[in-house]
Parts: structure tokens; sequence; C-alpha cells
């Protein structure tokens, strides 16, 4: 189902009008009203008048995290402070957190933008949306119940956490839809087989799964223990949250809302803009946020674009599934290494569950040494000795033949492995402490 087809059916051509004309606005809206924007284009010596087309994009200069922890908590307002309904900030653990602040219309446009990702889901004003992202200041919770309520669907804003009472709700209710992240939803159908519920059972038949990455073999890992449709949606907190792209019934790459959100993919070392197809950093521009509007936020995920008209029907640009990000990325002896590359080649062996923890150190040569710790199913640990052994050599051939590395690995019982309602820590790399 298209939500919006007026936009997300839009012609290529049409919408790229549309793009130069609030990038033109938005350049000079900075330019003039946000001082850091002003004082970053300056030195770059690029003025609106430079904007002539959307290409010219590439001569703004860039946005980080870092500029956003500087500023903090006004300084890339671009409006009166009493224009501002609504804040949110990122819900990282470590230093000054990033602040998102928005304007009636801001908000208005995160509905839209989250109610076009439901329905790329199937949902339609008859489903009832069990909402498990946290509400708060993390983007999640509320991000998906303005998009149900622009909808029009039945909304149940459990938050995440208390999982016997969200197996409870989940069949009293009728959920169709469910919606946390998708380490959370592995953990509620472990759960439920413990305690002798049948989620096969239940009306679920889809559910919208992001905020932290994930693999196609989890996506299958989801299906297969509920028996719905798996589908993977993207956000961050700093350009609006939940609702920049989001799969459709095709779950081949994810739908940018490019309308709101201008996409570019960069070589993450020179800055370099890169054509369609090519992997790098994947790179915003909130083209009519008002509140806090970004210019070339540098997201740190690594993906790649595509342009082509889609099987549902939709024309705006496709980002493929996270690769991974630039600043998680681990160098092991030199060699690049996503969590993501070694969860894909985990699912497909048979014995496991999809817990792991990867912890990196420095070996008393000074060289990067990895332990992977992997759990398996408890019917394993009580086989022979022999079994298990063979079955963490071949978790260490797979690794070595996939990664290009040797990765030593520790097999744990079931539940050894600390569990989160939200995103789930898959590294702990010692080399830095």
């Amino acid at each position: 189902m298209i939500f919006n087809p007026e936009y997300e059916a839009m012609d290529s051509q049409v919408r790229e009008k549309l793009q130069f004309a609030r990038l033109k606005n938005l350049v000079e809206k900075v330019y003039q009203d946000v001082p850091f924007y002003k004082k970053k284009m300056d030195e770059a010596g690029v003025s609106p008048k430079d904007i002539t087309c959307l290409a010219d994009i590439a001569k703004l200069p860039f946005t980080t995290k870092d500029d956003l922890r500087e500023t903090f908590p006004y300084g890339l307002l671009a409006c009166p402070q009493a224009e501002i309904e609504e804040i949110h900030m990122s819900s990282g653990t470590t230093g000054v957190p990033v602040v998102d602040a928005y304007t009636r219309k801001d908000v208005e446009v995160w509905e839209e933008a989250m109610a076009r990702t439901l329905a790329g889901a199937g949902a339609t004003r008859n489903d009832t949306v069990q909402n498990c992202y946290g509400y708060g200041l993390f983007t999640g919770g509320l991000g998906v119940h303005y998009g149900a309520k622009r909808l029009g669907a039945n909304i149940i804003p459990m938050s995440s956490g208390n999982t016997q009472k969200q197996l409870m709700v989940m069949k009293a209710f009728g959920s169709t839809i469910l919606t946390c992240t998708p380490s959370y939803a592995l953990y509620m159908a472990e759960e439920a087989a413990e305690s002798g519920i049948d989620v096969k059972a239940m009306k679920l038949r889809a559910g919208c799964f992001g905020a932290e990455p994930w693999s196609e073999n989890m996506r299958k890992e989801i299906e297969a223990k509920y028996g719905i449709d798996a589908y993977d949606i993207y956000g961050l907190t700093e350009i609006t949250g939940p609702g920049v792209a989001f799969e459709c019934e095709a779950k081949d790459g994810l739908h940018i809302n490019e309308d709101f959100f201008y996409p570019e993919i960069i070589d993450p070392v020179t800055g370099k803009v890169l054509p369609d197809g090519e992997k790098g950093e994947l790179v915003f521009t909130t083209l009519v946020k008002e509140g806090t509007p970004l210019i070339r936020y540098r997201t740190r995920d690594v993906t790649f674009l595509r342009r082509e008209r889609c099987s549902c029907g939709r024309t705006t640009v496709k980002m493929n599934r996270l690769f991974g990000r630039t600043d998680d990325m681990l160098i092991i002896r030199g060699v690049n290494v996503f969590p993501s590359q070694i969860e894909h080649a985990l699912i497909e062996i048979e014995g496991t569950d999809p817990h792991y923890l990867i912890i990196v150190d420095r070996g008393p040569s000074h060289l990067d040494e990895v332990e992977l710790q992997v759990e398996v199913k408890k019917d394993l640990f009580g086989d022979e000795t022999k079994n298990l052994e063979a079955l963490r050599n071949k978790i260490e051939g797979v690794m070595k033949s996939k990664l290009g590395i040797a990765l030593r690995v520790k097999l744990v019982e079931p539940k050894t492995i600390e569990r989160s309602i939200g995103k789930a820590k898959r590294v702990i790399d010692r080399r830095t402490i």
C-alpha cells in the first residue's frame, strides 16, 4: 500500500525540481538564521547564490555529530525557541547528547514519514499496532505512535520491557503489527516459547524492526518464529527519528522519503560524492526541517543507493540495508569487519542461537585477538564434548572463510549473553581501555 502516491510515486524529474527548490530555501534560511552554518559556509567559501542546481549540494560543508554536541542544546536552532513544540535527544550513553527540536510542521512531517513507513509494511487503519519501542527522549516510540495515528490505526503504546505483559496484550488485543528492535523481537519469541505461548497462533502478520543493524538471516529467524513478514525501517534522531526510509512488500532495499530527506553517498575518507551503486557513507540533508535543520549530515552508516522503479509502484530512491557503520567498524589486524557480517554468517550455522558477543583485545605480542562468544541450542550441551568441539571448529572455519581473519570461538549456554530490550550490545573493544 502506498500512503501518499503524489509524492511516493512522483516522476523523478518533478521530484528533483521539488528537491532543488527546497534545498535552495534551506540554504538561504540557515545562512541567514543559524550563525553556526553561516560561519561554516563562509569558511568553505560558499554562499546561497552558489547553489544553482542539486549537484551544487556537494559544495556545501558537512555536518557531524561532534558539531551537534558542540552546539548543544540550541546552537543549531533555525527558528524562535517559542515555536519549538517537542524535543528529542539521542539514546547514546557517552558524551553530550545530540538534540532534535521539532516545530508543529516538523512533527507533521514526521507523522507523514512514519505513516508511509507503516503503510510500506501493509498497515492500514484497520490494524492494531503494538509499539514496543521506548517512549521518551528516544525517537522510536513516539515516531511510530505519530505514524500510526496519521494512518488511523489502533495504537497500543506498550513501550519497551515487561515482556510477559507484552505477550499477554499481544494475544488479548489481537495485535497485528509489531514494532520494536529486531533483537527484542527475538527475545520476546524466546520468552514466549519458554512460557508455552504460541505466537504463531496470534493475529500478528507483520513487524517493523529497526534502531539497530540486522541481517537478512535475522529477518528469516524472526519470520520463522512469528510466522509474519518482517520489514526493515531506518531513521536516526539527528534527522527526525524513524521514518527516513523503509521497506515495502518487495523487501528489496529501503525507500527513502527523499522529498523530506536528500541522500548522498560519500567516500568516508575523502568526502567525495560516489555514484549510485557504490558503497560508502550515507549523508542526509533535511530539506524541510524548521527546528534544527541539518546540511549534509554524516550518518556514519555504510550503504549504497539504487534508483529504479519498484514493483510496489514507488519511484523514490532506495538505500541498501546497512552493512554497518564507519564508527563501529572493527579493524582487526588490518581487516575491516562489521558485526553484521559475523551475524550473517553465524545464523546460517545450525545449532547456534542468534545471540553473540565480540570481544576484541591486545594479545601478549600486541596483536589483535578476537573472542566470539556464541550461544548454542540447549540440547547441544547434553551431547558429547566432541559434538561441541566440532561445532566450535565449524564456526571458526566459517568465520575465517567469510571474514579473512581468525576468531577464537567460545560456545556458551543459552541465556549466558546479556539480553537487551533496546539496542543489543554486540561488541566489547578493550584495545582502547
